[in-house]
């Protein structure tokens, strides 16, 4: 699986693409991740086109913090370069959940196992020790600070926690709820009609989200707030939403019986 991402002359980053490109092990744990979520557990997908999507979310986020006159974590804690910062953000994000191909509850611990050899293997040709060591680190603190209620301790992992909230577009919502059940959880799934990542007029970044429908403010609460607010980003990023403009709203359920 290609995942499209704009490498802007990072050449580490290339590498990094290329070596997952390669990888068929990895891309059948996306896959095998997808049949739990999906096929056996009934949530939104979390496979290859999720893993597209939030590392492109991540790496914009993270350029955009960049651009704005944000350090990353890795070059003030470690003395690296803002590019391996983009290198942690991009493999953090393709391994956040490969362990949903163990279970869904749980799965970002069950995912350290599966990263932890697996990052060092696809960064084993371009970094070496003890910058491999470090790069893998900040890769695992990532990953298993995805979760909502951990607390992320680095700039990258604080945008892979951010890209991750962000895939919620009509019905990709990254809360669980049961296919086919008429409740809240299932209804403002379907209510985000876009997001966008730009360019901030305050902060350095401005989150922008369109709403067919008021329920997609459960969406915000529930989870942007809540991953947004657990995170590094707090003081650099700024979150607009508006429901689209018409006389009414879109109809999203016909009936709800309790």
């Amino acid at each position: 699986m290609g995942l499209r991402v704009p490498t802007k002359n990072n050449t580490k980053l290339e590498q990094l693409l290329e070596a997952i490109e390669a990888d068929q092990e990895l891309n059948q744990l996306w896959r095998s991740a997808n049949v739990n979520a999906v096929d056996r557990f009934g949530i939104s997908d979390h496979g290859e086109v999720h893993i597209r999507i939030i590392t492109n979310a991540a790496l914009r986020v993270l350029r955009l913090l960049v651009d704005g006159g944000v350090t990353p974590s890795v070059v003030q804690d470690h003395g690296l370069t803002a590019e391996d910062a983009e290198v942690i953000v991009v493999l953090a994000a393709a391994l956040h959940d490969v362990g949903i191909s163990i279970h869904r509850d749980d799965h970002e611990r069950y995912s350290l196992i599966i990263a932890y050899p697996k990052a060092r293997q696809l960064l084993s040709g371009i970094y070496e020790d003890p910058a491999l060591t470090a790069m893998v680190a900040e890769v695992l603190h990532a990953i298993i600070a995805h979760n909502s209620d951990q607390r992320c301790l680095t700039i990258e992992a604080g945008c892979v926690k951010l890209a991750d909230a962000l895939d919620m577009t009509e019905g990709r919502s990254r809360i669980p709820f049961d296919s086919g059940q008429v409740n809240i959880h299932s209804v403002s799934a379907l209510a985000v009609k876009s997001v966008q990542i730009n360019k901030g007029e305050i902060k350095p970044v401005r989150i922008e989200v369109e709403l067919h429908n008021s329920a997609g403010i459960f969406q915000m609460d529930n989870l942007l707030r809540k991953k947004l607010h657990n995170s590094t980003l707090v003081p650099y990023v700024e979150v607009r939403a508006a429901i689209v403009e018409g006389e009414t709203e879109k109809r999203l359920i016909t009936e709800y019986r309790l």
